[in-house]
Formats: C-alpha cells, structure tokens, sequence
C-alpha cells in the first residue's frame, strides 16, 4: 500500500463514524521531544472533529482538527511517527512504517463492541460512573446507596476521576508477574488512596497492596475502619511521618497529594531513592524557596508579594520537575482539577526513565537555580552526582 493511499483510507475511517481512538508511537526521531500522539472524536457545535493531543516530555498540545484538514495533519503525524495503532467498532488497524516508508496495514475484528464518545464539553466520560454505586464511594459519603451523586460532592467525585485518570495512565508503567508496592504519604481521608486501591485492585484485578501513612491518628483509625468495613485487606493505613518511614527498601508507585512544603521534597527523594516507577505529587504550600529568593533581575515582579509568592510556587515546581527529570525520570507539570476548584491544581508526574541524563540539562538547571540565588531541599536531599559542582 503507497504512503499517499494510507492517508486517504485512514481520513476516511476516522470520520465515517466508526472511529474509537488512535495511539501514534514509535517517534523517528528524539530531537523534537514528542513521545506520541493520541487521538480521538469529539462534536463541537454539532460538527465532527478529530482531537490529536500530542504528548511531549513535560506538556501536552491539543488540536481539534476538521475533516477538511485532516489528510494534512495524518501525513505530518505519519512522517514522525512509525506506528499507527487504530480501533474502530468492527475493527482493529496497525499500521507499520519502515524507515524508508514501506507499509505494513493489518487488520482484525475487534475485540469487543463499542461505540463512539463524541462528547467534549458535555457530560464526562469518567472511569468511575455517575449513578453506578460504589461501595467505598458511598462508604465515604460522595454516593447515595444508589449511586447518586451526592450535590456537594460533585467537585470531590470529579478530583477522584481526574486521579484515577493519572492512575489509569500510568499502568503501563507498573511492574507485571509480581505485586506491586503502592504507598500514599499524607494520605489524610484518603479519598484518594481508597480510590486507588478500587480502580487497580478491584476493577482492573492487580495484585497490590497500598500503604496510606498520615500523622493524624483519629484519621488513620477511620480509614482502617472503613478499609475493614470493606474487606479492602491488601490497604492499610499507619499513623507516621514521610521521613521516618522504613517499612520498605523497595516501591513501585508513590503518591503525595498535598503534602505541605518540603514535606512533598521529603517523599520524592524517597520515591528517588526506592527507584519508584511512578511519583505522583501534588505539592501544597511551598514556601522554601520564597524565603530564599534573591534575584535583582526579577525585581519588577518580585517586588510584589503576591507575585512572589506565586512565582515562587511555580519556580519550585518546576525545579522539582527539573530534578526528578535529572534523577532519571520522564517528568510533566499537568493540571490535576481546574483552577476554579482549588488552586492547588499542578500534579508533578513522573515515570522512571532509561533515558539518558546530559550534562546540558544538568546546566540549564543550574544556570535557573543561579538565577534566583537558591538551592532547593530537594536538591540537597537528592545529591545527584551529575549537579556536584566543580
């Protein structure tokens, strides 16, 4: 099959009502920093449109691509891109290129029917379904016994299916043949690490068990009551402190949501130093670097103290970011729930990496670190041979 007649016939598939999703993998090449891109419909003021989010090592782009530009923008994805991986409801394309662009088109019936979500801004798919009761979900408080929503809780049942989208996401990264090791630091009423423990354990059937650690013991004691209550036994939950913690030498996923300032740097030096395959983190109240910054060529926006310490909040972040990606992870500062919910909303996400760290990232993280004059727990805690100086 010629490259040209490819795209005709995949530009046919994905807007003749069949078409489910697209992953693009395999990049030619590193240089652009693209890892894939995915695909899918969505209706936009009744008009079908094709959304491609392309996944870059730390951000995400979108675009909403109409049926008349789309022989276009599947050439651009197919020039940078080896593999095709596409289902439709009565079938399942792949599509393989060589280097020299030799097409290898194969097909079979899908596994399972399914039917296109054309939905964008319109009710949210969500893993965890509005109206499908869930035990611990109605053990919690956010459910009625029948599945109902409670109104308000609505912010809370949705900040529990944007995480168990991030979880959902990081499966392939998770060890196979083996339990995997999960623990929750700061876990407090452990919406989230419950969550957890349903999505993986009884939905997608792992062999796992979760760990939540807080320092409030009237909290920890519900939540090993509520785990009882729901025959949750690989899930427990101990009173303690993230740097006192030696229950383990070795864990697959970490999860910090909301820890207070270094307490976050605390547990993602350990996740560092586990060789954890996953971290996600949810930072809160970051003031260590606030009360460090010295840096006369910001003092336009520094001189303002609101500004600071936003700026300040943002700048540990991505130093953060900067030193899991150095650390050897593939890092990205994504938007957890929206803005109007909490402004608590950047998640660092971060999966363990061969990729190999380079002397200029390790300068261009000095040279920001320079900039404002300081240098982060994390930094200090991490020792990375790769930022010793000279």
């Amino acid at each position: 099959m010629e490259f040209e007649q490819v795209i005709t016939d995949l530009a046919k598939r994905l807007t003749d009502g069949s078409f489910i999703r697209a992953t693009f993998s395999q990049p030619r090449t590193k240089e652009e920093g693209l890892l894939r891109i995915k695909a899918k419909p969505i209706e936009l003021k009744g008009e079908l449109f094709i959304q491609f989010e392309e996944q870059f090592e730390r951000v995400l782009k979108h675009h909403n691509i109409s049926e008349d530009g789309l022989e276009l923008f599947l050439t651009n994805a197919l020039m940078r891109f080896r593999q095709v991986q596409a289902e439709f409801t009565d079938e399942t394309v792949q599509v393989q290129l060589s280097k020299k662009f030799k097409i290898s088109w194969k097909s079979s019936a899908a596994a399972s029917s399914k039917v296109p979500d054309l939905s964008h801004n319109r009710k949210k798919n969500y893993l965890l379904e509005d109206g499908r009761p869930y035990p611990f979900l109605i053990r919690l408080g956010v459910q009625t016994a029948d599945g109902q929503v409670k109104k308000q809780k609505h912010d809370k049942f949705r900040q529990i299916n944007r995480f168990i989208e991030f979880i959902d996401d990081a499966l392939t990264h998770l060890p196979t043949g083996r339990p995997v090791r999960i623990l929750d630091f700061g876990s407090g009423k452990s919406y989230l690490t419950f969550a957890l423990y349903h999505y993986l354990r009884i939905e997608k059937g792992l062999d796992i068990r979760v760990t939540g650690l807080d320092l409030k013991k009237e909290v920890i004691e519900e939540c090993r009551d509520i785990a009882k209550d729901l025959g949750y036994e690989q899930l427990e939950f101990l009173v303690g402190d993230i740097n006192d913690y030696e229950g383990d030498t070795s864990v697959d996923m970490v999860v910090t949501l909301h820890a207070c300032d270094t307490a976050t740097d605390m547990a993602l030096a350990r996740a560092v130093r586990w060789g954890a395959s996953v971290i996600l983190s949810v930072p809160c109240c970051q003031h260590e670097l606030f009360k460090q910054l010295q840096a006369p060529e910001l003092d336009v926006m520094l001189q303002h103290g609101l500004i600071k310490e936003r700026f300040a909040a943002l700048a540990t972040d991505s130093l953060r970011a900067e030193l899991l990606t150095l650390a050897g992870y593939e890092t990205q500062l994504l938007e957890f729930i929206d803005m109007e919910h909490t402004p608590k909303n950047i998640l660092i996400r971060a999966y363990r990496s061969d990729k190999q760290v380079t002397a200029d990232a390790a300068e261009r993280y000095k040279a920001f670190r320079r900039l404002l004059h300081a240098r982060p727990f994390l930094e200090r805690e991490l020792k990375l041979d790769i930022l010793k100086e000279d």
